[in-house]
């Protein structure tokens, strides 16, 4: 089916730029959603960044522009968490700023773009450096911008003491002729507008829910006996990385007040970036309540193979096929990647009302169980009538899937894209 509007933008080559396109962070995987959806358009699309898993010919791999690079690490230790930066530091920023742009001007030379898109890098200070190369060189050359923000400083509560707030007005983001910026959620849109007055675009999250999600096959089929699970046994997954926003220690104490030794806990991520404290604490708990808890980190992988002890590897989408509940009790999300993978693959979904849900989701109608930052008696006996009632599952999943076909589809981004492209680049006829 073709989904294409009447009117497209003329063919480009499109330059995707991060500090990172590699596994799968949600940055990664969002900017190849859109990278599918602009290659279906007709554009082609390129990758620069300090890590990459993307083919040699179409992409720039700069050591520089990965965040846990030596050299940057050094500089953003000095920049959080204090008040003032010394001269030093502020020629160190320069520098790494300068030899930034020189890979930059590279990158657009090299592959001969028409259009970049900067994806976070002038959102989230986690490179600061990055950052302020990227808006010089926009401020330089007259390339056309779609600005993909995902998460910003001041939803970040380890950038609000910082030394670099000149560099946060001037670069997080900035204000430029010929850029369009894109946020994720309405709170962002509307944030971005008050702090800045920067108007933006809200483009969410998507999954092609245009296309059928996969299903149990000859290799996946396995799973459940391969992480110790029975088939009667209640798969009952997290499927986030183990980090405090994610609010795991609901989905323990749901568990927990399930009471029955059927309901088996499956986390599928590994801990995240922010310290071994919080992993510490879920221990505790999970000791506490003797519960049946699997980490299965070491079998997923971003491809099916085999690990270093020769053991099968599986994929997220080889997961969730097997999973009869999907807990999601976050307590923020920029948008909620596991939700609409929960939705996508007709799993019944827990979820914690943060704030991007409640606004942007909930009016929409899905049908979930909700819970507000504590395990009720009422969430668990929803949890248990539906763990017990597939009929109510499948027509949840029935009406979820809808909703996610019209509110979260490769269409809808299609769609919005477009827009944008239109209104950088203007339009033609399209040839028939």
């Amino acid at each position: 089916m073709n989904t294409s509007l009447p009117f497209v933008a003329a063919r480009k080559r499109i330059g995707f730029i991060s500090t990172r396109f590699c596994g799968t962070d949600g940055v990664t995987l969002e900017a190849r959603k859109w990278a599918h959806i602009f290659e279906g358009m007709g554009h082609a699309c390129y990758w620069m960044a300090g890590l990459l898993d993307a083919p040699p010919e179409i992409s720039q791999v700069a050591p520089l522009a990965f965040f846990n690079h030596p050299e940057i690490a050094a500089v953003q230790q000095q920049l959080f968490g204090v008040t003032v930066r010394s001269r030093l530091v502020t020629n160190q920023i320069q520098s790494i700023k300068e030899r930034l742009k020189d890979q930059l001007y590279r990158f657009v030379e090299t592959f001969q773009l028409d259009l970049l898109v900067p994806e976070n890098i002038l959102a989230i200070p986690m490179h600061v450096p990055l950052g302020l190369a990227m808006t010089e060189v926009i401020a330089e050359i007259t390339l056309p911008v779609i600005a993909h923000h995902h998460d910003f400083a001041w939803e970040r509560e380890r950038f609000t003491l910082n030394a670099v707030n000149d560099y946060l007005q001037a670069a997080f983001p900035p204000l430029l002729y010929g850029m369009e910026h894109v946020v994720i959620n309405s709170m962002q849109q509307r944030e971005l507008a008050r702090r800045l007055g920067i108007p933006s675009q809200v483009i969410p999250n998507v999954l092609d829910f245009e296309t059928p999600p996969p299903g149990l096959d000859d290799y996946n089929g396995d799973l459940r006996q391969e992480i110790g699970l029975s088939e009667d046994d209640w798969f009952i997954l997290q499927p986030t990385r183990v980090v405090q926003r994610k609010g795991i220690e609901h989905a323990i104490e749901l568990v927990r007040r399930l009471k029955d030794p059927r309901a088996k806990l499956v986390i599928s991520h590994p801990a995240g970036d922010e310290g071994s404290t919080y992993m510490a604490m879920l221990n505790d708990r999970i000791a506490d309540a003797g519960i049946d808890v699997r980490f299965i980190a070491d079998r997923v992988a971003e491809r099916r193979g085999r690990n270093a002890a020769g053991q099968k590897l599986y994929t997220l989408n080889d997961v969730y096929p097997h999973a009869d509940l999907v807990t999601y009790p976050s307590h923020y999300e920029g948008f909620g990647n596991a939700f609409l993978e929960a939705i996508y693959f007709g799993k019944p979904v827990v979820v914690n009302t943060y704030a991007v849900y409640a606004r942007d989701i909930h009016p929409l109608g899905f049908k979930t169980i909700e819970l507000d930052q504590l395990i009720t008696k009422e969430v668990v006996e929803q949890v248990r009538s539906l763990l017990h009632d597939p009929a109510t599952r499948a027509e949840w999943a029935k009406t979820n899937y809808a909703l996610g076909l019209k509110y979260f589809s490769y269409a809808v981004a299609r769609r919005k894209l477009e827009s944008r492209l239109a209104n950088l680049l203007g339009v033609e006829q399209k040839s028939s």
